[in-house]
C-alpha cells in the first residue's frame, strides 16, 4: 500500500512540477504515472550500476556527482516515457533535485509512521 501512495506522491510532484516548472512537461496524468513507475525502476535497476562505474568522481567531487546522477536518470526515464519531456540541463537538475527532496520527505514521513509506539513508557 506504502508504494501505490509512494506512486501518488511522485506523480502529484510530476504534475505541480510541470504547472511551475518551464521546460518540464507532462502530457497527462497517465504519462505522469507511467513515469514515476518508470523512474522507480530505472532508480532500482540502472542507478546501482551506474552508481558503482561513477564511484571515482563521486568521491573526487564529494558526493556532488549523485546530483547528476539522479539528472541522468530523469533523463532516462523522459527518453523512455511518452508524453513526458524535459528541455534544458537547468531544467533536469532542478527537476531531479526537486524529485529527491518529495521522495526522501515521503519516506521520512512513511517511516515515521510505520513505527509502532510504544505502549509502556521507559523509566
Amino acid at each position: 500500500m506504502s508504494h501505490l501512495l509512494y506512486f501518488a506522491v511522485l506523480t502529484a510532484a510530476m504534475l505541480g512540477l510541470a504547472r511551475i516548472l518551464p521546460g518540464f512537461h507532462v502530457a497527462s496524468w497517465v504519462s505522469a504515472v507511467f513515469a514515476a513507475v518508470v523512474l522507480a525502476a530505472v532508480n532500482a535497476v540502472v542507478r546501482p550500476v551506474l552508481f558503482i562505474l561513477t564511484l571515482p568522481f563521486t568521491i573526487i567531487t564529494l558526493g556532488l556527482f549523485l546530483v547528476f546522477l539522479n539528472a541522468m536518470m530523469l533523463r532516462l526515464t523522459a527518453w523512455i516515457v511518452p508524453g513526458f519531456s524535459l528541455s534544458g540541463t537547468g531544467t533536469t537538475l532542478l527537476a531531479s533535485l526537486i524529485l529527491a527532496a518529495v521522495s526522501m520527505a515521503w519516506k521520512s514521513i512513511a517511516a515515521g509512521a510505520a513505527e509502532p509506539e510504544d505502549p509502556a513508557p521507559r523509566r
